[in-house]
């Protein structure tokens, strides 16, 4: 079990993931999605009750054991620990207890932290690049990623962005400097111990092939996600070549359902662009055909392609269901081509009120709202590659 986990889950998870065969492929991810859905509803429910002044105690507790019962079931030790100081605090009378106890919990397991929070982190990685990437903080791992870039090197300089074989650079100047600081045996199990996340894709079709008359004039949306593909397997023997040995990648999302999208390609149409969330679909195809065949090749290498097309589309297609209002333009601005923090920042003019009312931000990229469902419905995806 990786350092992050320890006293997060139990051995209860790992018999979970034993379960899991050939047979039942995603036994793990469905348990985890049952669980986080029903971590929320009785986490509303418990705030509901606490909102009303007068305690019933009786009622609290009974909350709490049902979510007690659910976190004993998948090993999630560390809520089961504050699910039964919060039934103490309930036998005793004691409403002081309860809620902050429950603040703690909800911080846990609550839909606004449910990702980094169940797996036990307690603070991202600094950049790579910044000052704070430095001695210890070197221990808790590192953020090389660059805005816009991608699978295509090319169209990542054309960004201005560093590109994938320059973060792959940095990152074995980083397993050196983590040598010096925590030793060659503790950084070794450091670096193959570590999860690795890799987002990239939807600024290759969207930032470049769609609008680069030099690569779409000459390649069909398959050929050049084809030619990602093969950059994207590149990349996975690179690190894996440095230690990395668990890596989590995301699919394209449904890209002809973003808003700049809809303003560059859909001519106006009200509904998402459907010849890119086809190519989109395709290429993803690609990416978890790759994703298997590298971890046949690899002895001890783990790949969990995270499928954030269809939860995004989902939303997008059925806002309200989520409590969203505005699911076909960004928050900011006039919610149709801005993306850079200097066009779209809370200042910026026309920018929305209710952030928490629209899937999108900006033009791209998701609200925190929509990325909270978003965690929510990933994070049982990725359950494989912890242990």
């Amino acid at each position: 079990m990786g350092k992050c986990m320890q006293g997060y889950l139990d051995e209860q998870f790992m018999e979970l993931e034993e379960l899991q065969d050939d047979v039942n492929p995603n036994f793990v991810e469905e348990v985890a999605t049952l669980y986080f859905k029903d971590s929320a509803r009785l986490i509303n429910s418990i705030d509901q009750a606490l909102e009303r002044g007068s305690f019933d105690f009786n009622r609290l507790d009974n909350y709490m054991h049902q979510f007690k019962g659910s976190s004993t079931s998948i090993g999630a030790s560390k809520v089961k620990t504050e699910c039964t100081m919060f039934r103490e605090y309930c036998r005793m009378g004691n409403a002081e207890g309860c809620l902050r106890t429950f603040q703690q919990l909800a911080r846990q397991a609550g839909p606004k932290e449910t990702a980094p929070e169940t797996l036990g982190f307690t603070k991202y990685p600094p950049a790579y690049l910044s000052p704070e990437a430095s001695g210890k903080n070197l221990l808790i791992g590192a953020n090389f990623a660059s805005a816009a870039s991608g699978y295509d090197d090319k169209a990542a300089l054309l960004n201005h962005a560093i590109p994938l074989y320059q973060q792959v650079e940095y990152y074995k100047e980083y397993k050196s400097k983590l040598i010096k600081v925590a030793g060659s045996k503790q950084a070794d199990t450091i670096i193959k111990g570590s999860i690795y996340l890799l987002s990239a894709g939807s600024s290759d079709f969207v930032q470049n092939y769609y609008v680069n008359p030099l690569v779409n004039k000459f390649y069909t949306a398959d050929q050049y996600g084809s030619m990602l593909i093969d950059n994207f397997s590149t990349f996975i023997k690179k690190v894996y070549a440095v230690g990395a040995r668990k890596i989590g990648v995301t699919s394209l999302p449904p890209t002809g359902c973003l808003p700049a999208a809809r303003t560059l390609f859909g001519y106006h149409e009200k509904d998402c662009v459907s010849r890119l969330n086809t190519d989109a679909q395709q290429f993803n195809k690609k990416l978890n055909a790759a994703a298997s065949k590298l971890q046949k090749q690899y002895s001890g290498l783990k790949i969990v392609v995270f499928d954030i097309f269809t939860p995004l589309y989902d939303l997008v297609q059925s806002p309200a269901k989520s409590g969203f209002t505005e699911a076909t333009k960004g928050c900011c601005g006039t919610g149709t081509v801005e993306t850079t923090s200097l066009l779209c920042n809370p200042k910026s003019y026309g920018t929305c009120t209710n952030a928490t009312q629209y899937v999108f931000w900006d033009s791209v990229h998701p609200s925190e709202a929509a990325n909270e469902i978003l965690a929510t419905a990933l994070i049982g995806q990725g359950f494989s590659l912890i242990g």
